[in-house]
């Protein structure tokens, strides 16, 4: 008689033990697709914010032409308007007022052709904590 309750308690022990295994790994399963969700939309995240810096360096690229541009074709409207009318006084030519500020802008602009810096000064976010701490220890 004691084997056969001791067949009864492992069995009941068997059934107590795969149902309490079950009901844990729902809660696996249901943890495993929320990470895999997470790391969907953190890929999704960085796409977006490369697209994003991708624009706006494209944007600012296109801005500068269009600066470039724009004193290309104010520079030749007052050399044209100089060359067309010789005769005419500095306060009639609405270019020469201008003309002086913008050969300042477009010796500036010139001289700035170095390409932008793709790190910061110093730490920031997480590492910089742990620096600090780590300092002062």
């Amino acid at each position: 008689m004691a084997w056969i309750n001791t067949l009864v308690f492992v069995v009941i022990g068997v059934v107590i033990g795969f149902v309490i295994a079950r009901l844990t790994m729902r809660d696996n399963t249901q943890q495993k697709d929320l990470k895999k969700e997470l790391e969907k939309s953190r890929y999704e995240l960085e796409q977006y914010r490369q697209e994003l810096v991708d624009h706006f360096a494209q944007s600012a690229e296109l801005l500068d032409n269009i600066s470039r541009d724009y004193s290309k074709l104010y520079q030749h409207m007052a050399n044209t308007s100089a060359e067309l009318m010789p005769n005419l006084p500095e306060q009639d030519n609405p270019f020469a007022k201008r003309i002086s500020k913008l050969s300042e802008v477009t010796e500036e602009t010139e001289d700035d052709q170095t390409p932008p810096r793709d790190y910061s000064d110093g730490a920031s976010g997480l590492l910089k904590d742990k620096t600090e701490t780590s300092k002062a220890s």
